[in-house]
């Protein structure tokens, strides 16, 4: 086993984090990006600036936005859910509990007929995660997140859209989860989560000991790609001159 070598960057963690966010949009084509927080926004501000240019961006409400914010066109409810139900939408939503088929819990933690601790509700995820593609964004990994068994499944992941038949799986697919440690997907021939790469500085022992659950992995697992230069200038410069990603991944 081979852990990727440390080597001197100036790349913070957080923007490794962007990177790998704006990966999971690469090639989607004209689809709705829907990130839910600071650094899936960035990232998928990123990618339509860089490699996905016909990605879609809204102000969150109902208003296709351009590069620099200004509306573009008017996303009426209708359209939305249009686009919502037949896989012409990508969203990075954050989870509570995940576990090694992709399940999500944002609901509660405990039992659900006397839960220890009341979380936001399923909301959305079964729709969104039956209906289009969803990645998933964990700030900080660990053990707490990453469970052998979700305590309520709120977004839907690989064997239980498989238990629920045919009509379940047409658009249901968990593309990368990326946290704080790497990127993780699930090509696996039984659809279990797998270790795609570290952010440079991560070892594996670290993923492991963070991940409540076996990890798939190769002998040697590669490390997170570079940002570019120009991504660099981007997401310093242009996206986040503030520096909000450092507040949700410290250096």
């Amino acid at each position: 086993m081979r852990t990727p070598p440390t080597t001197p960057s100036t790349t913070t963690r957080a923007e490794y984090c962007v990177i790998a966010c704006a990966e999971a949009w690469r090639d989607n084509g004209e689809v709705l990006a829907s990130p839910m927080g600071t650094i899936p926004s960035i990232g998928a501000r990123l990618a339509k600036r860089t490699f996905a240019p016909d990605l879609l961006l809204t102000d969150g409400e109902a208003m296709i936005v351009g590069l620099d914010g200004e509306t573009e066109g008017w996303l009426p409810y209708r359209q939305h859910l249009a686009m919502v139900t037949g896989g012409r939408r990508h969203v990075m939503m954050g989870a509570s509990q995940l576990d090694r088929f992709g399940n999500q819990n944002i609901s509660c933690i405990g039992d659900w007929a006397r839960p220890d601790r009341q979380l936001l509700g399923v909301r959305g995820a079964p729709v969104n995660t039956l209906n289009n593609p969803v990645s998933y964004w964990v700030a900080r990994h660990s053990p707490r997140v990453f469970v052998p068994k979700v305590d309520m499944i709120s977004g839907v992941g690989y064997d239980s859209a498989a238990a629920a038949g045919p009509s379940a799986i047409r658009y249901h697919r968990i593309p990368r989860v990326v946290t704080n440690l790497g990127v993780f997907d699930f090509e696996t021939g039984d659809r279990t989560m797998r270790l795609a790469s570290l952010h440079p500085g991560v070892t594996v022992d670290e993923a492991e000991e963070a991940t409540g659950f076996p990890l798939v992995r190769s002998d040697e697992v590669p490390a997170t790609r570079e940002p570019t230069p120009e991504e660099l200038r981007l997401i310093r410069a242009v996206i986040d001159p503030e520096g909000l990603r450092d507040r949700e991944v410290p250096a």
